[in-house]
């Protein structure tokens, strides 16, 4: 009896698995072959392979037809692709391989990952998400977004009908907030603002009066405290900290991003650059612990620096972002909250007052002597857009995947820092991208001045502001006049 019970047991166990590894397996990869039909304004056409990634309509196209499509054109590329890594070059002859402008064939199914493969452009590195899969040749083909090729090409590209787009090649790239938001772009995030941090003017906004929750991009509050701690002479950079044993239990649990031990020594400069490159939790905690003996009251301090830049929906928990529970019973699980306009405030007096943090936030790597470690940054523009010189990326469930840019312009008679603020996308994929249109737009509006109707607002309240970038917003704006 015992080994029947034994058998039927382990029949049903075998049953429970296989019912539960086969959806998974299923619903691992799902992509739509498709194809587009594409056209350019120097009369170049054909048919191009197409693979909507896990939804319809998101849609990635395939390099190696758009490139044999472009190949007589003014932007012509070459690319070489292998298993997982791209190799793109404008301005390059592209050599065919024999599968370009084809459609799908019956027997084809793509099964592959949208993953962030080795790209480089130009021979530089660049982070851009794409699809890999191999052609029945042996050779590599590699679809990615329409945005991020027009990007990189810097063209335009417009849908002319259900499956039609056209390149338009000398056009150069150009993005509308606008259009995009009335056709239910920013949907899928929680706010946006793009502006001009030296004169408060913006460029545009969507939802950014609403408080979210913000992640790590609360380490830029952090970061100012810190600055003014050093300003006043409390800490210098070089002063060496020891590691707590509350920093060495965060830097030891699921949030922990670096190893820190208690009794270690580390520098008050390396504390910023772990905060504000790899987003340690931990360097944040540690630097709030050095500036006011510990967090709670450094967070009062960081809710009384909000009340003085008249940040009137920020509220902070912590110095990191993380979820914060109460000690109750039944724990309340609190987030740093802040609209997109207190964060272009914060970020504005953050730039102004000290600028040289973009020394810190603009690198891609850096060395922590201390501990023998070198640390990237978290921010994907800083590889794609030769302005942006920082800031600060964040994550959490609640908050969704945020990016805070700066991006460094000149007008001829002074410096500016844009800014891009983008809270709550879906992925990191999203952020990425919804914060490179935006910054292509401030750069583009910048240069060209506002192109949609209606005029720039500016943020009001506690933003300190120089007279000469006073003069020089009043001079801009009577000139739109």
């Amino acid at each position: 009896m015992k080994t029947i019970l034994k058998k039927i047991n382990s029949f049903i166990l075998s049953v429970i698995l296989v019912c539960s590894i086969l959806p998974f397996q299923a619903d691992a990869v799902y992509e739509i072959p498709g194809t587009y039909q594409v056209q350019t304004d120097t009369n170049a056409a054909g048919t191009v392979k197409t693979m909507d990634y896990s939804y319809d309509h998101n849609t990635y196209f395939s390099l190696r037809d758009i490139a044999m499509i472009l190949k007589d054109t003014g932007k012509s590329f070459s690319v070489e692709i292998t298993k997982n890594a791209i190799s793109l070059n404008p301005g390059g002859a592209y050599t065919p391989v024999g599968a370009e402008n084809t459609p799908w064939e019956d027997n084809e199914n793509p099964n592959i990952t949208l993953r962030r493969n080795e790209f480089t452009l130009s021979g530089q590195k660049v982070y851009y998400y794409t699809l890999i899969m191999a052609l029945p040749s042996g050779h590599y083909d590699c679809f990615m977004m329409a945005a991020d090729l027009a990007m990189i090409l810097d063209v335009n590209i417009t849908t002319l009908s259900a499956g039609f787009i056209q390149i338009d090649t000398q056009t150069p790239f150009s993005i509308s907030p606008a259009a995009l938001e009335e056709a239910g772009y920013f949907y899928g995030v929680n706010g946006v603002l793009a502006g001009d941090a030296t004169t408060g003017e913006i460029y545009y906004q969507y939802q950014s009066d609403t408080p979210y929750p913000i992640a790590s991009t609360s380490k830029l509050m952090t970061c100012l405290l810190t600055m003014e701690a050093i300003s006043a002479g409390q800490i210098t950079l070089e002063q060496q900290v020891t590691i707590s044993n509350a920093v060495e239990t965060l830097s030891a649990s699921d949030d922990g991003v670096i190893a820190l031990e208690a009794g270690q020594q580390i520098t008050v400069h390396e504390l910023l650059v772990g905060a504000l490159l790899p987003s340690s939790n931990e360097c944040a905690l540690c630097l709030a612990e050095t500036i006011a003996g510990s967090e709670e009251a450094f967070v009062q301090m960081m809710n009384q620096k909000a009340s003085d830049l008249g940040l009137s929906q920020a509220v902070f928990y912590n110095s990191n972002g993380l979820p914060s529970y109460t000690q109750d019973p039944i724990p309340a699980k609190r987030q740093n909250r802040m609209s997109a306009e207190d964060m272009f405030r914060l970020v504005s007096y953050l730039l102004k007052v000290y600028p040289q943090i973009t020394d810190i936030t603009s690198l891609k790597s850096a060395a922590l002597q201390s501990l023998d470690l070198e640390v990237r940054n978290t921010n994907p523009l800083l590889h794609n857009l030769p302005e942006a010189t920082g800031l600060k990326t964040g994550t959490t469930n609640k908050s969704g995947a945020c990016l805070v840019t700066s991006l460094a312009a000149d007008d001829g008679n002074m410096k500016h820092d844009l800014v891009v603020i983008v809270f709550g996308t879906e992925d990191s994929i999203e952020r990425g991208r919804v914060s490179a249109l935006l910054a292509r737009y401030a750069l583009q509006t910048f240069r060209n001045g506002m192109q949609e109707s209606g005029n720039p607002d500016a943020v009001s309240g506690n933003l300190p502001t120089h007279a000469e970038a006073a003069v020089d917003w009043i001079l801009r704006t009577a000139k739109k006049h």
